[in-house]
């Protein structure tokens, strides 16, 4: 069970530092880069979604940070 904890804990940090990199501050942000912004309907949509999954990958990394730290799991 902590192998898989920790498993979790890789890709989804991963994951967020690409989220993060994907966000624009103002600008187009890296996600000019990688076409990001043609995959939605709209800008408002895509930073809309992207700021949402940003924060449930946040979330989740959270939670097993406390679960590995606290040794939850043995």
């Amino acid at each position: 069970m902590e192998k898989l904890i920790w498993i979790i804990q890789c890709v989804n940090g991963v994951l967020l530092v690409l989220l993060v990199l994907l966000n624009p501050p103002k600008g187009d942000g890296m996600g000019l880069l990688s076409g990001a912004s043609q995959m939605f309907t709209s800008q408002k949509s895509a930073v809309t979604g992207i700021l949402k999954l940003t924060a449930i990958v946040a979330i989740i990394f959270l939670i097993t940070t406390f679960i590995t730290g606290f040794r939850l799991f043995h």
